[in-house]
């Protein structure tokens, strides 16, 4: 073998959303896009990026986790009142904690949430513990019709997160878990059958939550993430 062959790395070709992201970050760090501006529709920004609608509609979504876009149902989507400065280093860690791999983000992810879970059990008020329920039935409600319901999964944990009441620890959150769920479609690690066993654990995690049991929802959390913890492990 070419001994000089190691000093070369592979290119990595960037995604279309991650295009589509810095992109916007450009037109907002050079004051061409301002807190308050309108984007124009999906329709209209896929035909002048020359991307696909789900391209486009997947770096809105993807920014508004982050908090740098909102979308109102009746106005649109707009850029939030960021400082600009906050806004770039923001960004920029988005799109580069985006090649971290993904053993390292789902350990991230299960030190948080278990955290979040018993101080959530700790701290909910009954405002949490009713929108950790109403989360918690979306979700029962999709995987009937046998869909793996990601995107309400998503929600239950979101919802578990802001009953712990800390900023912090829901701001790392939102950063990172973007780019689990991306994997998972991806590996399809979650399905209807999973979802099913994920539903029941999530019951359990609520139920220590209203019983005010920090220790308990923090290893009902612990228990609920464990398979995906030992599966990312095994790609490192």
């Amino acid at each position: 073998m070419n001994e000089n062959l190691d000093i070369f790395s592979e290119i990595e070709f960037e995604k279309p959303v991650d295009k589509i992201i810095d992109q916007i970050r450009n037109l907002i760090i050079s004051g061409q896009l301002k807190p308050g501006d309108k984007l124009p529709s999906e329709r209209q920004l896929s035909a002048r990026l020359g991307m696909g609608r789900t391209h486009v509609r997947d770096a809105i979504k993807r920014l508004e986790f982050y908090g740098i876009l909102k979308t109102h149902p009746q106005s649109g989507t707009e850029v939030a009142g960021i400082g600009i400065t906050a806004l770039e280093g923001l960004i920029s860690n988005i799109l580069k904690i985006e090649k971290s791999d993904f053993a390292s983000l789902v350990e991230t992810r299960v030190i948080l949430e278990i955290e979040a879970a018993r101080l959530a059990a700790h701290n909910r008020t009954e405002d949490n513990i009713k929108a950790i329920g109403e989360a918690l039935e979306k979700h029962h409600h999709v995987i009937k019709k046998d869909y793996a319901g990601v995107g309400e999964d998503f929600m239950f944990h979101l919802k578990i997160v802001e009953a712990s009441q800390n900023q912090v620890i829901k701001s790392m959150l939102m950063i990172i878990t973007p780019e689990i769920m991306e994997n998972y479609k991806s590996m399809s690690v979650c399905n209807a059958d999973s979802a099913n066993s994920a539903y029941t654990q999530h019951k359990t995690i609520q139920q220590a939550i209203i019983e005010g049991n920090s220790e308990m929802a923090g290893a009902a959390m612990a228990e609920h993430l464990n398979n995906i913890l030992e599966f990312s492990r095994t790609l490192r």
